[in-house]
């Protein structure tokens, strides 16, 4: 955890970093996500995480969280499957 921590901070420190977060447009974004089917519990924190990328004009999510297929505002990419050559 302490590694994990440290990278954080790392991160932190880059100063072209950009933190993203709820915009004033959120609630646009996050409504239609929130009526995906089976999006409850922590579905939920997920649609927020795909909104808030949405709102911010990100088309693309890495994750292998097969969740986030849910919603349509943005595409899934998961960084661990095997591509094609």
């Amino acid at each position: 955890m302490a590694d994990a921590m440290e990278q954080v901070e790392c991160w932190l420190e880059v100063s072209t970093l950009v933190l993203l977060g709820e915009s004033k447009e959120h609630w646009r974004f996050l409504r239609p996500s929130l009526s995906a089917k089976g999006v409850r519990g922590p579905m939920v924190h997920d649609a927020r995480i795909a909104s808030i990328c949405a709102s911010h004009g990100v088309r693309e999510l890495w994750s292998a969280d097969r969740d986030f297929t849910r919603f349509r505002a943005i595409k899934v990419t998961n960084p661990l499957a095997a591509r094609p050559l």
